[in-house]
């Protein structure tokens, strides 16, 4: 993925759920409070927000370079910030959500429902209005991932991605959409039937909503936090760069770690010719590594080989 393909999709939804979340806010205002959906999609968007801005930050953050105590950088922090992304998704997004669905639901069942009046149109409007922002949003974010997910499927391209923000984006921005969805079904039918058991089911879905995001997420960011092995594409690549060199006989065993995005650390122990001197070997590695950071430029290497011969003990 390159980031700058990232950090636009970033900025484009965040501008986007800037927007919309101050319109929900005041037409949730406007109406008294009548729409518990149109809160809980305030709150969604207020998080969403908050949400891009952690994932510039992550970015920004790993830019910083390598130290005494962060001998391989920094890298890691963008997955850092896409963890803390999803806790923030799952706590303010869902769990207000549901809270709400809740407090909703016992209001109804009071028979303290409150009335739109004349004010009916302002919720439907303002979700319309919000689907057609985040849509472009939306669409934003897809163009930019299709240039990155290559022949991979879009499940493929989420669980297999090593640069969080676009998969992070795309199913907020998904989630944000559906939402949306949910609150308009929720609004329109408690506008047509009078029923505001509507307006909190539609509540209620929108919280279980982005507590299922919010777990895919964490999910993935995991196995990123604790560390992955390079794509099976780029593992290939590398291997047959390295075995290709001159007194290079093969791999005995290899092992790769994403140290960030778009950095790999690689280390190996490499089967050379028996009787080659230590100049010959020397040389011999120098040119395995140059030939391995040739076959995957888009990926920055930090390499450690170490020559061996396959009859001694690997």
């Amino acid at each position: 993925m390159s980031t700058e393909g990232g950090t636009k999709a970033v900025v484009a939804a965040m501008l986007a759920n800037a927007g919309i979340a101050v319109t929900k806010f005041a037409a949730y205002f406007i109406t008294g409070g009548a729409a518990a959906s149109m809160l809980a999609e305030a709150i969604h968007s207020v998080a969403d927000t908050g949400n891009q801005l952690l994932l510039l930050l992550g970015g920004r953050a790993a830019k910083r370079g390598a130290n005494e105590k962060h001998p391989f950088g920094y890298g890691r922090a963008r997955y850092v910030y896409a963890f803390v992304v999803s806790i923030v998704l799952f706590s303010l997004g869902g769990l207000f959500a549901l809270y709400e669905a809740y407090h909703k639901f016992h209001e109804v069942r009071a028979g303290h429902v409150a009335d739109l009046g004349r004010w009916w149109w302002i919720p439907i409007a303002v979700l319309v209005i919000a689907i057609i922002m985040e849509s472009f949003s939306f669409r934003t974010a897809i163009i930019e991932s299709d240039k990155a997910r290559g022949a991979r499927s879009w499940k493929q391209f989420i669980t297999t991605a090593k640069a969080p923000e676009l998969p992070v984006v795309l199913l907020e921005d998904l989630a944000a959409l559906l939402g949306l969805v949910f609150a308009l079904l929720g609004v329109g039918m408690t506008l047509l039937t009078g029923n505001g058991y509507w307006d909190a089911a539609g509540t209620a879905m929108i919280g279980l909503l982005l507590v299922a995001v919010a777990a895919v997420l964490a999910y993935e960011m995991r196995g990123l936090l604790i560390g992955e092995s390079a794509t099976p594409e780029h593992n290939d690549a590398i291997r047959a760069a390295i075995t290709s060199t001159d007194r290079v006989d093969d791999i005995i065993h290899i092992k790769t770690l994403h140290l960030g995005p778009e950095e790999l650390l690689v280390a190996a122990k490499v089967g050379v010719e028996p009787g080659a001197t230590a100049e010959q070997i020397a040389a011999a590695i120098n040119a395995a590594e140059q030939r391995a950071r040739a076959a995957v430029p888009e990926l920055t290497l930090v390499i450690y080989l170490e020559p061996d011969i396959r009859t001694t003990a690997a």
